[in-house]
């Protein structure tokens, strides 16, 4: 039997018990309940939560990405330790402070508090839209991703379109049938996989191309100059660009509305609990970066038509694997991918339902919202697949952008948690411009900035003087309603 067959047959069975896992997950709850598809009726604990939040770091992102950065770019990739270490940080300020909020005045998304708070449907429309199409972005990584796994994996019989289509419909399925807890308890397994995969691939290829990792780092330096760098001659990033990159991804990590309204999925001590135990990915992302390092002067860059295949490129030239080692790390792959795809298709859709569709017609019962939602999974994956299938960017770049997006959101979700004198005027004002400013340097000045300072962390200064400056120039209608919010 071909060993592609045997690959193939390996993920195959891996993407039906992951089905089956994620479809179980919703029997015997209420289908039309928003409480069940949003937050899981606010009821996960601490071991579902810390995989749920941690598999969108450990995603396409991280198992494709993060090799071809420390392949292509060497110390810059250290950027995803430092914010997957960092990242979860101000959920434990906010975190608890959300869980008291939203099991007292009912909040399943980030809209919602902001609704509560600012009295504006106005401001929820816009961060509903911004949301879906960030997510559509993050999404599009993802499925990228899965394309590049089974097209690899099997020698290129599967082709991408196909293999986008196979592990990202099973996802979508049980997304829109089981709701948050579908993509909790898939991440359980994905999770696991993913971990062992990741270890045993990293360490192996360090092994075997260089005798181990000091060997290996050794003769990087020595070969590349400043690759092992940041800011020197030879480096790949700049100093500024490389902390405002992490600044970025941990101002933003937690504004991402799709992990924002887990706050509403748990109580106050498992919040806290997986804040403490979070760091711990960062530990486990070390391997991954060790594939790309590994590959540093062993694979000349001609060979690849882009660095985010240096893991599939190693896999099948340098493992001498069968096909069913090809399966077991192809499977993982997948897993690393549909871990974060899982969840982030959620909250795409509870962002679009109530953050989009509700403020604009808010007689909608819960059984239409519920509808809406999940159609809008479909909608939003079908968005995201073409995306994936023709567009162009890399994943880290696609990551990085969504991000500079998403930021935008902490000026007036801070503002609304600890400041009285935030406004609405000033929270639109300021998340209009900020999103502005930062499409403008992504989009039409490809990157370059003042300093090399990061488009995204461009975009949020302007938001915070925009945001603080019309909110002292304006003056509050309902006091009583402030002060009732901030009470709770």
């Amino acid at each position: 039997m071909p060993e592609w067959i045997i690959a193939l047959a390996m993920m195959g069975g891996y993407l039906v018990f992951a089905f089956v896992l994620g479809m179980l997950a919703g029997k015997g709850r209420s289908f039309f309940s928003i409480s069940e598809y949003a937050v899981a009726d606010r009821g996960l604990g601490i071991v579902v939560m810390w995989f749920l939040m941690g598999g969108t770091i450990f995603s396409a992102f991280a198992f494709l990405g993060g090799p071809a950065w420390a392949y292509s770019r060497g110390a810059a990739s250290f950027y995803i330790l430092a914010y997957t270490a960092l990242g979860l940080l101000p959920w434990y300020l906010i975190g608890p402070r959300m869980a008291k909020l939203g099991a007292a005045r009912g909040y399943f998304s980030m809209g919602d508090m902001l609704r509560d708070r600012y009295q504006s449907r106005s401001l929820v429309v816009i961060v509903g839209i911004v949301s879906v199409l960030a997510f559509i972005q993050y999404l599009t990584l993802q499925i990228k991703g899965m394309a590049y796994i089974f097209n690899i994996m099997t020698d290129g019989h599967i082709p991408f379109w196909v293999g986008a289509l196979l592990s990202y419909g099973i996802v979508v399925i049980y997304v829109a049938t089981s709701g948050v807890r579908g993509a909790a308890w898939s991440d359980v397994l994905q999770g696991a996989m993913m971990f062992v995969v990741a270890w045993g691939v990293g360490l192996y290829l360090v092994y075997v191309l260089h005798d181990g990792p000091g060997a290996m780092f050794a003769q990087i330096a020595a070969e590349r100059p400043g690759f092992l760098e940041i800011g020197h001659e030879g480096s790949k990033m700049s100093q500024m660009a490389y902390s405002t990159a992490i600044l970025v991804s941990v101002v933003g990590f937690i504004m991402w509305p799709h992990l924002f309204m887990k706050s509403y999925t748990a109580n106050e001590k498992t919040i806290k609990l997986t804040v403490l135990a979070y760091p711990l990915f960062a530990i486990f992302l070390v391997p991954v970066l060790f594939i790309g390092f590994s590959a540093v002067g062993v694979i000349p860059s001609t060979a690849l038509t882009t660095p985010d295949g240096i893991l599939p490129y190693l896999i099948t030239n340098n493992l001498g694997a069968t096909g069913l080692l090809y399966g077991i790390i192809g499977a993982g792959a997948l897993a690393a991918a549909q871990s974060s795809a899982d969840a982030i298709t959620h909250g795409a859709s509870v962002s679009f339902g109530r953050d989009v569709v509700y403020p604009l017609k808010p007689d909608l019962s819960d059984r239409a919202q519920i509808v809406i939602m999940r159609w809008a999974v479909v909608a939003v994956g079908a968005v995201s697949y073409y995306l994936a299938i023709w567009g162009a960017a890399g994943l880290v770049q696609l990551l990085l952008g969504a991000y500079g997006s998403i930021v935008q959101f902490a000026p007036c979700v801070y503002g609304a948690i600890w400041w009285r004198g935030a406004r609405k005027e000033g929270a639109i004002a300021g998340l209009v411009v900020g999103v502005g400013v930062n499409f403008w340097y992504q989009l039409v000045q490809k990157g370059v900035t003042p300093l090399d300072i990061n488009p995204g962390i461009m975009g949020l200064i302007a938001n915070v003087i925009i945001f603080i400056a019309i909110s002292l120039m304006c003056r509050s209608r309902d006091e009583e309603h402030v002060r009732a919010f901030h009470r709770v």
